[in-house]
């Protein structure tokens, strides 16, 4: 699948939530990312490796909401009626250009809200997801300007002492996942 255009055959559609997480419509995902973002579905996902290191990302600093942060492996929207699992797969093979396998949900209730620098704001029921990476990275350059693989009691360390380097949604999710226990 093509990156995202400014075309209207390429727009990417998100789906509108109510307050209880039952989606009520969808809207071009380019328009309503604001300062009154609407409550939409998302979806994280943690990357693991082979040797059970964790890819953090550095945002591309085009990005319209918080360029240039450490984040987990990558976000994404599914699309309506679009399977989280196949909205994970999608978004790894556009955002950092490779397979993935293994989608494991590990904070399924996940919700969070977080105003940008910019004033832009994030309102998401946004489930977590861990996966297994099966191919090597090709990140777009429009979406990671910089990546590293690491061991995850040094992501929760550095979470944990410089929370400002690092993504809301990430500095949130951390302690609640497995993945990063002590």
């Amino acid at each position: 699948m093509a990156p995202h255009s400014d075309s209207p055959a390429s727009a990417e559609y998100v789906v509108l939530l109510d307050e209880d997480g039952t989606p009520v419509g969808s809207a071009d995902k380019a328009v309503i990312h604001t300062d009154a973002t609407p409550l939409h579905l998302a979806f994280s996902c943690h990357l693991v490796d082979d040797d059970g290191r964790v890819l953090l990302t550095r945002r591309a600093l085009g990005k319209l909401t918080w360029p240039g942060i450490w984040t987990n492996s990558f976000c994404g929207h599914p699309g309506p009626g679009e399977d989280p699992a196949e909205a994970i797969v999608r978004r790894a093979e556009q955002e950092l250009g490779t397979r993935v396998d293994s989608i494991e949900p590990a904070i399924p209730d996940f919700r969070y809200r977080a105003v940008d620098d910019s004033g832009v704001v994030e309102n998401e029921i946004c489930p977590v997801f861990t996966a297994r990476i099966r191919a090597d990275l090709n990140p777009h350059p429009d979406e990671v300007c910089a990546h590293h693989w690491v061991r995850p009691e040094d992501v929760r360390a550095a979470v944990d002492a410089t929370p400002f380097a690092f993504s809301p949604w990430m500095v949130a999710q951390v302690p609640r996942m497995a993945l990063y226990s002590r």
